[in-house]
């Protein structure tokens, strides 16, 4: 009776979360992201049973049919939407909270041959774009957004969203967030950044921080272009805030 009262939980979820969900009948036979969570119920319920190999069986039956692989040891929470269900793998000491969303190719994996918590913990109302991979023992706080093709590899605060390879946050509690410092992307042409950036202020400071007029002129003009792109942007910031435009 629980299954089958998860089944119908899953199935309104969809309808509520997936506009292309005309009815109950469909998502029940076109869903194959839920068909995976649903042998993923019993295939856990095998595993706690102390009956690994009998779950790790019934998990592979589920990938071969479904393209999800979804690892009996995993413990997944209420109303999860694995939506178009095309290779996404979810590892053994992952945690998922309650109304999330998955897209294709997510990944909640690991990072080495560690033994104990080594894969991610995903909390309640987060939605991961597809191809994201989360990697090792980090943690997405609640109503956080991951957007498509991100590589996360730190916490991700509560109420973000984060994009990137690797992933820094772009929106926090609804507040767009500037980045002043190269080193707070960490991505690998950081310290190409810096460098460049110091280079060009010691050439600056030989130079008396003096700029030819043509050269002004044309700043100047650059600079009107970014302010117009910003101002786009900032009219864009509702869009984007809500994961769409990721």
């Amino acid at each position: 009776m629980l299954l089958i009262s998860h089944i119908r939980e899953d199935i309104n979820s969809v309808l509520e979360r997936d506009p292309a969900a005309r009815s109950r009948l469909e998502v029940f036979l076109c869903y194959p992201g839920l068909w995976a969570v649903w042998i993923y119920r019993v295939s856990h319920v095998l595993w706690n049973a102390k009956l690994p190999l009998l779950a790790r069986l019934l998990s592979q039956v589920a990938r071969f049919f479904t393209c999800v692989d979804i690892h009996p040891g995993a413990q997944l929470g209420r109303r999860l939407f694995i939506d178009h269900a095309m290779g996404v793998v979810i590892g053994e000491t992952a945690i998922v909270g309650d109304d999330v969303t998955l897209y294709q190719g997510v990944t909640l994996g690991g990072t080495g041959k560690g033994h104990g918590k080594r894969h991610p913990t995903v909390c309640d109302n987060v939605f991961i774009g597809n191809n994201a991979n989360l990697l090792g023992n980090v943690t997405i706080g609640e109503n956080s957004r991951v957007g498509a093709g991100s590589v996360v590899l730190s916490d991700v605060p509560p109420n973000s969203t984060v994009v990137g390879v690797p992933a820094h946050i772009v929106y926090h509690n609804g507040e767009r967030v500037l980045i002043l410092d190269p080193h707070d992307i960490k991505d690998p042409l950081s310290d190409a950044l810096i460098a460049l950036s110091a280079r060009v202020e010691q050439m600056e400071a030989k130079l008396g921080g003096q700029a030819q007029p043509a050269e002004t002129e044309q700043f100047t003009a650059e600079e009107a272009e970014r302010a117009a792109y910003r101002k786009k942007l900032d009219q864009m910031r509702q869009y984007v805030s809500m994961g769409e435009g990721i």
